[in-house]
């Protein structure tokens, strides 16, 4: 059973990186600072290292996924309790990264510890599991909303102030041409532009002026691609101990050995099976530039890392969303019908994964 649920965490893993590896890093995607293979690269670099530190910035969360207190200590130190919320956790995310759907493994996994806890019919702790996951996992995403909507407004009223103008550019084949000027609108009068955007070219956004000397566009994209960094290795500070928090209860591995092999799973899983996810969060939530992506990015590696030093089981995905979220509503560019969908894959997800969870554990009971 121990050498099962080493296997089924380790899937759980994978599934993760396949889901959420490149979510730190998909603004600088979507805006144009980074090709897909070098945001990817970046993402796997960064995020291999929240892994591996976790043990010393976010043990608070280990502890508060060992499922202690949710459910009885005996059941939570079950290897098949364990094994059944990991797979059902596992099998949520991973349908999810299949429709390219970005959802929260933190809900799919408190969802099947719910469902296995019920199934197992030891009962759920309601105190424990609305402190512990539920207000932490609804407020971070509001909260990621709210300071987008507030900063991105102060941010353009900083740029405006240094006279750092934005200019709009279409590409056409290796040309760079010229669609708006210093942030007026004014749409400049080529037929090759007005074709190209008719055939669903996207206008892309570049900073003129000087920044602490540096070019504005310049010392913004190196900004914009650590911001990237530092959301990918929040999410791995994150996810990891929640992950690991399953090896160690089901006692398959040690502390050490199981943040490196957790961490490797999920670097595994993210440069595997993470295009799909990719091109909905880098592309189909709202149009950014850098400077907004720079925004978004800083908010979310913010807010994670002040939950995870607290050891708040927050979702990533959903802070990273929400300033996504946050920056479309200021600037009028979300695409609603994705968002709608997005919501509604939230929405199934934890009791998804309290059904699989329940089914995996009532299969393992059965089967003795």
């Amino acid at each position: 059973m121990t050498l099962l649920a080493f296997a089924i965490v380790l899937f759980l893993a994978w599934s993760n990186g396949s889901n959420d590896n490149f979510k730190g890093v998909a603004t600088i995607y979507g805006s144009g600072t980074a090709s897909y293979r070098v945001a990817l690269a970046w993402a796997t670099v960064t995020t291999l290292a929240g892994s591996l530190l976790t043990l010393w910035l976010a043990a608070g969360l280990v502890k508060t996924f060992s499922a202690k207190g949710l459910v009885p200590d005996a059941v939570a130190a079950s290897p098949a309790f364990l094994s059944a919320a990991a797979l059902g956790a596992a099998l949520t995310v991973s349908a999810a990264s299949r429709l390219g759907l970005p959802v929260s493994t933190t809900h799919s996994l408190t969802g099947a510890l719910i469902g296995a806890g019920l199934a197992s019919g030891s009962g759920v702790n309601l105190a424990v599991l609305g402190k512990s996951f539920f207000i932490p996992l609804i407020g971070c995403p509001l909260l990621a909303i709210v300071i987008t909507a507030v900063l991105y407004p102060l941010a353009r009223f900083a740029r405006l102030r240094l006279g750092i103008t934005r200019d709009s550019y279409i590409r056409i084949e290796e040309d760079l041409v010229l669609v708006s000027a210093n942030s007026s609108g004014a749409a400049m009068a080529d037929e090759r532009v007005r074709l190209a955007i008719a055939g669903g070219a996207q206008p892309i956004d570049r900073y003129a002026g000087t920044l602490g000397g540096l070019s504005a566009q310049r010392a913004l994209d190196v900004l914009h691609f650590l911001s990237a960094g530092a959301v990918s290795f929040a999410r791995g500070l994150n996810d990891t101990p929640k992950i690991v928090a399953i090896l160690i209860g089901a006692k398959a591995v040690g502390v050490q050995p199981g943040l490196f092999s957790i961490g490797i799973a999920m670097a595994l899983g993210g440069l595997l099976g993470a295009r799909r996810v990719a091109e909905t969060m880098a592309k189909k939530i709202v149009t950014l530039n850098s400077g907004q992506g720079l925004v978004a990015n800083l908010t979310t590696a913010g807010l994670v890392i002040a939950a995870s030093r607290a050891g708040l089981p927050v979702s990533t995905t959903h802070v990273a969303t929400g300033g996504l979220f946050g920056i479309g509503l200021i600037t009028g560019t979300a695409r609603l019908r994705t968002i709608a969908s997005i919501l509604l894959a939230w929405a199934t997800t934890l009791p998804l994964g309290a059904l699989l969870g329940a089914a995996a554990m009532l299969l393992q009971k059965r089967l003795g």
